[in-house]
């Protein structure tokens, strides 16, 4: 290649680079928290299954930028499931993040975004749950396999006590949010949260009503076999949005699984995972952390106005299956109060990862 090749393709790609640029904001200032909460909203949203989750702490952010285009945020977030079941309308601000003694559960997500018309839209996410292994008490609560059979027992017999009590309504199992067992003198103690639904019985036989306005709520049991106590808190059935930016409507209740005794290979697991999606093919924007790992890939599109608690789509989107195309989420929320001025230049230096939220 001659001189003068040289020059033009230095040239070239120099003009590329400038066209193109990179910008990393600091991990707690308002345009990157703006950022995360609108990823936790609509990874909540997608999740279909469990507990909503809260974030903890922002990773790292990038903004790409090019002249007549969209900026492009690529965002890594570190979310905690909280006590909130997915069907439940409360906002997660006002959910309480479990304890690690309780054996919290981790969500690492990579989200990308684009901001188009001042507002941002996700077009492509991939998410790890696992859980969180580190400062477990001896003798603390364990979690259990959701299939796990002497648990489900258990679950059904708090389920007929809290039926036994009720008067003109019959409820069914819905979902089984969470079950462990902790061992104390007189045998193993469980503790069980499960979701119920307003039923329909005919011959002792009762399934859950599928109508949005049927009574839902979720259900925690203690006890010792027989020995238990069962207390239950109905959801309310429609709700007006929490987000102020939100143009109307009411939140309706995703559909979830209904446990039967064909259990799924999912229900082996010990807690419900955040929904799996992601496209690298095409944006090619995840880190190569995520990229790595095995997940469904699913393709991001049909854009869809969603307020920021947006509930989960109709769709069965658990972590076990993920088919068909899941809509683009554009959110729109206040951004977060900026936090106080840090001085430490350690930070100044190193920008992120963020703040700690919880733990």
């Amino acid at each position: 290649m001659n001189r003068l090749s040289i020059a033009v393709v230095l040239g070239l790609l120099a003009l590329g680079c400038a066209q193109l640029g990179v910008r990393q904001p600091e991990c707690d200032s308002p345009e990157a928290e703006e950022a995360a909460y609108a990823a936790q909203d609509y990874l909540n949203g997608q999740h279909a299954h469990g507990y909503k989750y809260a974030l903890n702490r922002i990773e790292d952010i990038k903004i790409l930028t090019k002249p007549n285009a969209d900026d492009i945020y690529v965002v890594e977030v570190d979310l905690l499931e909280t006590d909130c079941h997915v069907l439940d309308p409360t906002p997660v601000a006002n959910c309480t993040v479990r304890p690690k003694a309780l054996t919290s559960v981790e969500g690492d997500c990579d989200v990308v975004m684009k901001r188009v018309g001042g507002v941002l839209t996700v077009t492509a996410f991939k998410c790890k749950t696992e859980e969180s292994t580190e400062d477990l008490c001896l003798g603390c609560p364990t979690l259990l396999p959701l299939n796990d059979t002497t648990a489900l027992n258990f679950v059904h017999a708090s389920l007929a006590t809290f039926n036994n009590n009720t008067v003109n309504t019959t409820y069914s199992l819905l979902e089984v949010g969470r079950m462990s067992t902790q061992i104390v003198s007189g045998g193993p103690r469980y503790l069980a949260e499960y979701v119920i639904a307003e039923a329909n019985c005919t011959d002792d036989v009762c399934v859950p009503l599928n109508d949005v306005m049927a009574s839902r709520g979720i259900c925690t049991a203690k006890g010792l076999g027989a020995a238990h106590t069962v207390d239950c808190k109905m959801f309310s059935v429609m709700v007006p949005p929490q987000d102020a930016n939100s143009t109307g409507g009411s939140h309706i209740f995703p559909r979830v699984h209904v446990h039967t005794q064909n259990m799924t290979r999912k229900h082996g697991l010990r807690h419900h995972k955040l929904t799996s999606l992601h496209d690298p093919h095409a944006t090619g924007l995840l880190s190569s952390e995520s990229a790595s790992e095995s997940a469904e890939v699913v393709s991001v599109a049909t854009p869809a106005v969603l307020n920021a608690t947006a509930p989960a789509p109709t769709a069965d989107t658990s972590s076990a299956s993920v088919s068909g195309e899941v809509p683009v989420a554009v959110v729109k929320r206040d951004v977060p109060d900026a936090p106080a001025t840090v001085t430490d230049p350690v930070l100044l230096i190193a920008p992120c990862p963020g703040r700690v939220r919880f733990f």
